[in-house]
Formats: structure tokens, C-alpha cells, sequence
């Protein structure tokens, strides 16, 4: 049995190649979320949505609280709309839950991440109800994998990690 995860921390693109070499990740695509007033997102017409990427995890390996850790160390949560040089709302920091529980471990995380000091500001992150995800066009997909040396502003911070609970 597997579970999903949606999140949005910038561009899609870094994301995705983190996401998909951990372990416990049975699969990952990137998308569009977040504006249920602009169905049939595309690249080029996707309204408020945001860059987002679509995690399906085996939770017997990984836990969701554990995709949300690594989340929140590889991007910058304490920035709004913004990502690396990427702007706008686009690339906003987003927890797209999909039921109660994992609303309660995303503010709990949070609530986590802001006490411990560690980050270099609050977290700004969105916590809302998962909405419609439309896909990226296949262009989009696994596009780090394809070009290894394409832009990405997402990479493993050592220090921005929660200590033993």
C-alpha cells in the first residue's frame, strides 16, 4: 500500500530529483495545485497554481513526516513566493494535505521547524487541502535526469535538519 504527498517549494524541476532518490519514493511527476479557478493547468497558462510535485511513498519505509524533514531541507521555507531566482506565486512554499492526519504533522512540523532556530526566518510555508493536480507536460518531467547540469536552486542543507524527537 503507498501513500501520496503533494508539495511545492519552487521550481519543480529540483524537487523532483531529490524526491525521486530517496528511498522509500515509488514515484514522483510534477505539476500544477493550489488554484482550483484554472483547470487544464499548463506551463503556459497556469493561473495562481503552483509548481508542485506529486510524491507516491511507501510509508511502511518512509513516514510523511520524514518526506516533510527533507522538504523543509532542501528549500527555503521562510521565503514568500520565492525560491532561488525563481519569483511569484508560482513558486511559493505549499503542504497540499490530503486528510486530517497529515494536516496535523504538517503543523506539527512547522511548529517544529520554527522552534528549533535552525532556518534563517518563520516558516511561510501554505498548509491547504489538496486540490486538483494537473500534470506537467512529459517535457517537464524528470528534467534533471535528463539534462544532469539544468537549473535548480534545491539541494540538501545538513544543517537545517530536526534533531531526535
Amino acid at each position: 500500500m503507498t501513500e501520496k504527498a503533494v508539495l511545492a517549494g519552487g521550481c519543480f524541476w529540483g524537487m523532483q530529483d531529490l524526491f525521486r532518490r530517496h528511498p522509500g519514493v515509488v514515484s514522483t511527476r510534477v505539476g500544477y495545485t493550489g488554484d482550483p479557478s484554472t483547470p487544464n493547468a499548463t506551463y503556459r497558462r497556469h493561473g495562481n497554481h503552483a509548481e508542485a510535485i506529486e510524491i507516491v511513498f511507501d510509508p511502511e519505509q518512509l513516514s510523511y513526516r520524514q518526506i516533510l524533514e527533507f522538504f523543509f531541507q532542501i528549500h527555503d521555507p521562510s521565503t514568500r513566493n520565492r525560491q532561488g531566482n525563481d519569483i511569484g506565486a508560482s513558486y511559493r512554499s505549499a503542504i497540499f494535505y490530503t486528510d486530517d492526519a497529515q494536516k496535523q504533522v504538517a503543523e506539527a512540523t512547522i511548529a517544529d521547524v520554527d522552534a528549533s532556530g535552525k532556518w534563517p526566518g518563520k516558516v511561510v510555508t501554505e498548509v491547504t487541502q489538496a486540490t486538483e493536480f494537473w500534470e506537467a507536460e512529459p517535457e517537464h518531467q524528470d528534467y534533471l535526469e535528463r539534462y544532469p547540469n539544468g537549473y535548480t536552486c534545491h539541494y540538501v542543507r545538513p544543517e537545517w535538519q530536526l534533531g531526535e524527537r
